[in-house]
């Protein structure tokens, strides 16, 4: 039996969180989560806001058991969700982020202007996926199958992985 896992999805982008521009990242993770059984407990889009960013990975890192976020990965001016994000990891997970992005190389070359990462803060698995559905699709697909095991040995599980 799949464990439950409780999710938050955000979406960062400016012209989102002031209603110029519609979000199709986000639905689509709540989608590609459901598949797996996770309920997506809390949504919001945020701006492009470090602190802002910060403040909700925190709120959220203590309510969830996975924050999946999607823009701001970038390397635009405001692209600052990968640095947000390394401000409150306690333990990076490189795999994830590289898997991810090897997923991206498949299909376009730009997949590695991505710098999303990958990390866990207390027993929450924090995830960083760039904000095109398409770079979306491919990275969360990446790493799906594997989340309930992460979040299985995030949350303390002493079963064996092989």
């Amino acid at each position: 039996m799949k464990p439950s896992i409780k999710a938050a999805v955000i979406t960062l982008s400016d012209k989102g969180a002031a209603g110029l521009r519609a979000d199709e990242g986000g639905p689509l993770i709540k989608e590609m989560l459901a598949s797996i059984g996770a309920e997506t407990a809390f949504y919001e889009i945020i701006p492009d806001d470090r602190e802002i960013i910060k403040s909700k990975l925190l709120e959220y890192s203590r309510l969830v058991d996975l924050i999946v976020t999607t823009g701001g990965t970038g390397l635009a001016p405001r692209d600052v969700t990968p640095e947000a994000t390394r401000e409150v990891i306690e333990k990076e997970v490189p795999g994830m982020a590289e898997a991810m992005r090897m997923e991206g190389l498949k299909k376009t070359n730009r997949a590695m202007l991505s710098r999303g990462v990958a990390g866990v803060r207390g027993r929450c698995l924090i995830i960083n996926l760039p904000g095109s559905p398409k770079a979306v699709r491919d990275g969360l697909s990446a790493v799906l199958d594997v989340l309930p095991h992460a979040i299985e040995k995030i949350k303390g599980s002493t079963e064996d992985c092989g």
